[in-house]
């Protein structure tokens, strides 16, 4: 599905957020605070816009995602940054050593996983310890009003949108469906822990409707 919409699917995610997916791109490369010299996994990282931004205070980055076509995209638009390299991989069986990243991050990524608490997992072996996690996702607006006429504009405005902004509408149509089927911020945070991840905490951004986890790897014990 993702392979049928990659030459398009930057501007569909702009239009579908209403603008809002820069601000929360905006947002999540402030929560992961990349330093020159770390090495941050970009999961999901689809045609790698999230991932430049990562790029941008020296940092070295690894944008990785399932689809093949967006990696073709992505490789062939950023040819040109030595900081940013596409590799394909699977979130939940990921091709990396334990303890290689400083940082792992996955922007509305998670959703689309099979066993995302699979891919928690994953992310947990490949960060170093005492290195950060940040997830990035649709959520639940905890206030009613605010969800109901979100879920109002998912189930009748968006797929009207899709229709005139993608390359390809009808692999939308499961986003709506995934979006309300998703745990809400609570539930998020309580795999993290559970995965083995400490100082978890989330904040919400745009009333709810996206939500922006955090967590880091417990430090080694000092021999």
């Amino acid at each position: 599905m993702f392979d049928q919409v990659s030459t398009h699917y930057d501007r569909t995610n702009a239009v579908l957020s209403v603008g809002n997916a820069a601000l929360w791109r905006v947002a999540t490369t402030r929560s992961v605070a990349p330093r020159k010299g770390e090495r941050i996994l970009d999961i999901a990282a689809g045609t790698g816009t999230s991932s430049v931004a990562l790029t941008k205070t020296g940092a070295h980055v690894v944008a990785a995602d399932f689809s093949q076509g967006m990696i073709d995209v992505g490789r062939a638009r950023h040819a040109s940054n030595p900081l940013l390299e596409f590799v394909r991989a699977d979130a939940m069986a990921l091709p990396f050593a334990n303890d290689e990243f400083d940082v792992v991050t996955i922007s509305f990524g998670l959703r689309n996983v099979v066993e995302p608490r699979t891919a928690l997992s994953e992310f947990f072996r490949v960060t170093k310890p005492g290195g950060r996690v940040v997830i990035c996702e649709f959520s639940t607006p905890p206030f009613p009003p605010i969800r109901r006429g979100y879920f109002t504009y998912l189930n009748r405005v968006m797929p009207a949108v899709v229709k005139l902004a993608s390359s390809n509408a009808e692999a939308y149509d499961y986003l709506g469906e995934s979006i309300a089927a998703w745990p809400d911020q609570r539930t998020l945070a309580g795999w993290l822990r559970e995965t083995g991840y400490d100082d978890v905490a989330y904040r919400n951004l745009s009333l709810g409707i996206v939500a922006l986890h955090r967590g880091r790897k417990p430090a080694e014990p000092v021999s």
